[in-house]
């Protein structure tokens, strides 16, 4: 069976988030579909073959309400937050209302837990859309990802939809976000048609740290496989090694927390 989505709400949790802590979840993809620009063998939201869904993107007048009404609830209970995350059944920055919603989401955090983060993660491709850009400067986490730094990996890792999408054009628009952005990276191995597939090798690594190097981030987060993946001849790569990669990356000054 394959496996699908797992998020069938707008709003959800608070969950706790191995890499931000307590975290209100914020999915702007449909409730029963999943909608990426990428096709990741690894998503944990399944691969794209599960079609989109029939509800379609919530509205943003949808998520501005039920974001509303829940953090009113908690502020009521007393409950803890750190970070309200956008993440979710796909992409969130490829809702056409995104920019509107951070801004919808930054007024709602000031008045409610003006000492909560706002975090999107995003696999980055969007970065050629002004407003995009502009909308992601305005959260605290803007967490951006960059499986590899060689392209044939990246496109048989992440699977994007654009044949024209390349490692090369994506760190150069990475870097014009410099500390403004996270970089996020998932490390593994595995096979896949035929294919092996292991983005922990010294020739991936260096490719990764000069990258990291060109790009300038406040910080990189190197993880690994956590929970179930819709492919599953990958393997995870364990605490031991991806503290090894992390240590020769810190060695080469860069700014990185590993999360196995």
């Amino acid at each position: 069976m394959m496996q699908t989505v797992l998020f069938h709400q707008t709003i959800f949790g608070p969950i706790h988030s191995r890499r931000l802590g307590t975290s209100l979840g914020v999915n702007l993809s449909p409730n029963d579909g999943k909608i990426c620009s990428f096709d990741c063998l690894y998503c944990e939201a399944g691969l794209n073959a599960q079609g989109p869904g029939k509800t379609g993107f919530p509205s943003r007048e949808e998520v501005k309400a039920q974001l509303e009404e829940k953090l009113v609830t908690m502020l009521k209970n007393g409950e803890r937050l750190d970070v309200i995350t956008f993440s979710g059944n796909g992409e969130p920055t490829m809702h056409p209302a995104f920019a509107e919603i951070i801004n919808d989401t930054v007024a709602l955090r000031d008045k409610y837990f003006p000492d909560v983060k706002i975090s999107v993660l995003s696999n980055a491709t969007r970065l050629t859309d002004k407003n995009v850009c502009e909308a992601l400067k305005k959260v605290d986490n803007n967490i951006l990802k960059l499986d590899s730094a060689i392209t044939p990996t990246m496109r048989t890792i992440d699977r994007p939809n654009s044949r024209d999408f390349t490692a090369e054009n994506l760190i150069e628009q990475l870097k014009e976000f410099g500390d403004k952005c996270i970089i996020q990276t998932m490390l593994l191995r595995g096979t896949f048609d035929g294919k092996i597939i292991d983005n922990t090798t010294p020739e991936e690594i260096d490719a990764l740290i000069e990258a990291y190097r060109h790009i300038g981030p406040a910080q990189v987060m190197l993880y690994s496989i956590d929970r179930k993946t819709p492919v599953e001849t990958l393997r995870k790569i364990e605490k031991d090694e991806l503290q090894q990669i992390a240590d020769k990356m810190k060695s080469c000054g860069i700014p990185v927390a590993s999360f196995s």
